[in-house]
């Protein structure tokens, strides 16, 4: 099944969304003909991105807490076709300075996600998993901090910015993914996943990497990045010169608008709409354009 009957799917379920295309500009339009696919370039392929999970959170921005995770999980594995892998991009878990709490969250987020009947799951840390603790527990449950892979001619990256109670990269990352590129050719497909943006969204709100545009300089050299990543629970989209940076909904919560009230509050819970301002994200993958399109599931209908 095509990503058109996947479409068609979603939307007789009551969870349509908004199609966004981001790649090169000459190459995006999915209306007329389709370039020659470069010679070793792979097929088309989607994946899965949902983000800020905050599971162990209880407080009057979601009462219904302990729904929304496995609602995600009902979401994507009702999908026709499987997803090649579903990433999250951070804050799988809720903050607590409760060591063996964290770990217990821990744990039953791992139970929850070994429900979704993907091949791959790819999962990264957020401030919350991992300030406290420099990321101890998120990697004795999930694995590494910072990592890489390669996926039917795509070259995907995680980094952690959020680890160090700074919210930097720091120059050892700097240096490794400087040295995790360097091979590749400058027309390679590269997406980025992080957790904070890279770029200066709203720095007095945390929205921001104290050392991103480090990270974002050394992007630069390659002509066809995109970086997914979360934190601030709405969908956002952004440019740095060519590279495309797009946020992810939360799962738990959504705070509002970059400047659009005093602080971060999360926004009220709304009663006569459960799970309004939630959903995940399926995006498109041509590594032959290369280019992406993205749409915004909610998870639950919103008027």
């Amino acid at each position: 099944m095509g990503s058109r009957t996947r479409r068609e799917f979603l939307q007789i379920a009551g969870v349509g969304g908004v199609v966004f295309a981001s790649g090169l500009l000459e190459a995006c339009s999915r209306l007329g003909g389709r370039p020659d696919p470069r010679p070793g370039m792979a097929d088309d392929f989607y994946f899965v991105q949902l983000s800020d999970t905050h599971w162990g959170y209880k407080g009057p921005a979601n009462p219904e807490a302990t729904v929304e995770l496995p609602r995600a999980v009902e979401l994507v594995n009702a999908l026709p076709q499987v997803p090649d892998f579903v990433v999250f991009t951070g804050d799988l878990t809720h903050t607590t300075d409760d060591d063996q709490e964290r770990r217990r969250r821990m744990g039953q987020v791992r139970e929850h996600l070994a429900r979704l009947r993907v091949p791959t799951l790819r999962l990264m840390a957020g401030e919350h998993d991992a300030s406290l603790d420099r990321g101890a527990a998120f990697q004795e449950f999930f694995g590494p901090l910072r990592y890489s892979f390669d996926h039917k001619g795509v070259h995907f990256v995680v980094l952690d910015n959020v680890s160090d109670p700074k919210g930097i990269l720091g120059d050892a990352q700097i240096d490794w993914l400087s040295r995790d590129l360097k091979p590749r050719p400058k027309d390679a497909p590269i997406v980025v996943f992080t957790h904070r943006p890279l770029f200066d969204l709203k720095p007095d709100w945390d929205w921001t990497t104290a050392d991103g545009t480090r990270a974002i300089d050394v992007l630069h050299a390659w002509r066809h990045v995109t970086v997914f990543y979360g934190h601030i629970h709405q969908e956002h989209h952004h440019q740095t010169d060519h590279i495309a940076h797009h946020a992810a909904r939360s799962l738990m919560f959504p705070l509002p608008a970059p400047g659009s009230q005093p602080n971060r509050a999360p926004l009220p819970w709304d009663p006569a709409h459960p799970g309004k301002g939630l959903g995940l994200r399926d995006v498109d993958t041509d590594p032959r354009q290369p280019a992406y399109e993205l749409r915004e599931i909610p998870l639950a209908r919103e008027s």
